[in-house]
């Protein structure tokens, strides 16, 4: 493995920035992880947040960098246009914008669109789908991407056709922390188990036909007459968010879900679909959007000589 860097690749979220720089072949050589998402990085600048953590890498200045995620919304450094779907990769990485107001040569990954009776829109999860697709050599599917917005792609000929999008990472955080549910849950919110009853038997609930709605506040009434845990209260709020999702994604589709994941959000949903009945594989979403990112930068700039 080359010790020099050909590309610094940049996952720039909402409220978090992961940076990568990596050799010619795509093996990380260092990364960088922060909370200069898109709104503290709108505050200090998007040039100056990008140059001082390439800085603190060690990144040389001519060294180029591909970016996804919210740095290309219309809040975000520059816009970077959606892509409509159906969308093949190819589609995908010619619609990079070029940041014109620097030296060193930024680009930026366009998002996904969808029009008509159900608008939506992803922003940064398309690199996550590239980087998926690549890993498992995808035509047909369902991939879904679990997060604070979870998306849903079903994938037809190597084209994404059409998502769905679940506020469900969203609306935990928010029961969790700001509706009647804070006192049973406490500071348990980040202790959601795939491994406990109350997950399970929420999931099922919802696989059941059962009204999300309707069996919230039981968490509060769990609590209060047979002394509900804190973890149990999360977990089994996590499990009928989950649960709710999974059974709306499961009753638009067919076929094997490719689940694009990480971390906690991987054993949650790797149970969810197993206690859902549903043939799933796995691809770990850091990767995925590494991977992503990295075939866009190969196709922008071929990297002969420069990791050398």
């Amino acid at each position: 493995m080359s010790t020099v860097p050909a590309y610094a690749l940049s996952d720039w979220g909402t409220s978090r920035f992961r940076l990568w720089l990596v050799d010619g072949n795509g093996q990380v050589l260092v990364e960088k992880r922060s909370e200069d998402g898109l709104d503290a990085s709108r505050a200090r600048g998007f040039a100056a947040t990008l140059e001082s953590h390439l800085a603190g890498l060690g990144a040389p200045a001519d060294l180029p960098v591909v970016i996804c995620g919210m740095a290309g919304s219309r809040q975000g450094w520059v816009e970077a246009n959606y892509v409509p779907v159906p969308a093949d990769l190819q589609a995908i990485l010619s619609g990079t914008v070029k940041i014109e107001t620097i030296l060193r040569d930024v680009r930026i990954i366009p998002g996904l669109s969808q029009s008509g009776t159900a608008p939506n829109v992803m922003r940064g999860e398309e690199t996550q789908l590239l980087g998926a697709i690549l890993t498992k050599n995808l035509s047909n599917g369902i991939i879904a991407m679990p997060g604070t917005h979870s998306k849903w792609v079903e994938l037809v000929d190597g084209r994404a056709k059409s998502f769905s999008t679940y506020l469900t990472g969203e609306l935990y955080a928010l029961l969790a922390s700001q509706s009647i549910l804070r006192h049973s849950i406490g500071e348990a919110a980040a202790f959601a188990s795939p491994d406990h009853p109350q997950f399970t038997a929420a999931l099922r609930l919802m696989f059941s036909g059962e009204r999300m709605l309707g069996e919230l506040f039981g968490i509060r009434a769990a609590m209060l007459l047979d002394n509900l845990p804190p973890v149990g209260a999360a977990s089994r709020l996590s499990g009928l968010l989950i649960g709710a999702e999974i059974a709306a994604a499961k009753a638009r589709q067919n076929g094997k879900v490719t689940l694009v994941a990480s971390g906690a959000m991987a054993g949650l949903y790797g149970r969810a679909l197993e206690v859902a009945g549903l043939d799933h594989d796995f691809v770990d979403a850091d990767e995925a959007v590494r991977k992503g990112l990295f075939v866009a930068a190969s196709g922008i700039w071929p990297s002969e000589g420069r990791s050398k």
